[in-house]
């Protein structure tokens, strides 16, 4: 009867051998075949883009360079000058690219050289490597490497916003000429505005209540300003000396009028920002 039982026991060891065998398998004398990697996380990330090496020559990334891919593989970013978006497949370590539709403004010397290179390297297959806050994106042929970096969303208040467009109704455009990372602003916790228009100086009080903000008189230097510089002023006089809805989006900001007048802003990087 032991032995029965020995026996017995000895089949069934066997067999989750076997069957422990065949689940990790490889073919050949390969010690990787056969086994299937988890895939790289980078869904529901918001990644920055920091710098694209083609051929052994890096370019930095412009403030707002990013790009978000949801789990449904739908990613959406922007170039630092227009929106995109793509569609992205992710098996393993390798991450496919699909561009999509996207903005049209002209986007102006490095911001426009960053774009149109971008457009060719994130996309078709790449080889993604993730180490901590840090992706690194690799074409087939080893040619072309992005650099990306996991940042945290952007609160409203505390946080240093640049404009970088302005709209009109469900319009984007430039701002004008010459005046690119000029206007800037800062709503304290407790508040108070402060920044530039793109030439003068300004402050004036924000409250906030649901997604409208109400800004307060404007108070401003009096330099005298070149026509670019003037016509950004004037656009953003408008917004912040009344009332406007706005909408945050992890590191992007709008405000808009009723009559649909408003602008965009991106938030620094971390190390330009107070929060």
């Amino acid at each position: 009867m032991l032995k029965t039982r020995t026996t017995a026991a000895t089949a069934v060891l066997a067999s989750l051998v076997v069957l422990s065998a065949c689940g990790t398998e490889k073919s050949g004398s390969d010690p990787g075949a056969g086994t299937v990697a988890p895939d790289v996380p980078v869904a529901g990330v918001h990644w920055a883009f920091d710098s694209m090496t083609v051929e052994g020559k890096e370019t930095r990334a412009p403030d707002g360079a990013h790009v978000e891919i949801g789990k449904d593989g739908q990613a959406k970013g922007n170039s630092g000058c227009n929106g995109f978006g793509a569609t992205v497949k992710v098996e393993g370590d390798t991450v496919t690219v699909k561009q999509g539709v996207g903005t049209e403004m002209a986007c102006p010397g490095e911001q426009g050289a960053f774009e149109a290179g971008l457009q060719k390297a994130f996309a078709g297959p790449l080889k993604a490597k993730l180490d901590g806050d840090r992706l690194t994106l690799r074409s087939s042929d080893g040619r072309t490497v992005l650099a990306l970096t996991s940042e945290p969303p952007a609160p409203l208040n505390g946080t240093t916003w640049t404009v970088d467009s302005l709209l009109t109704g469900q319009t984007a455009s430039s701002v004008p000429k010459g005046t690119e990372g000029k206007a800037h602003f800062v709503i304290d916790k407790d508040g108070k505005v402060r920044g530039s228009l793109g030439c003068n100086r300004f402050s004036t009080t924000a409250k906030v209540s649901g997604k409208t903000v109400t800004f307060g008189d404007v108070t401003t230097t009096r330099m005298m300003c070149a026509g670019p510089q003037m016509k950004l002023e004037t656009e953003l006089y408008e917004v912040f000396g009344g009332t406007a809805t706005y909408e945050l989006r992890h590191r992007g900001l709008t405000f808009a009028t009723a009559d649909g007048k408003g602008f965009a802003a991106t938030a620094k990087p971390a190390a330009g920002a107070t929060s």
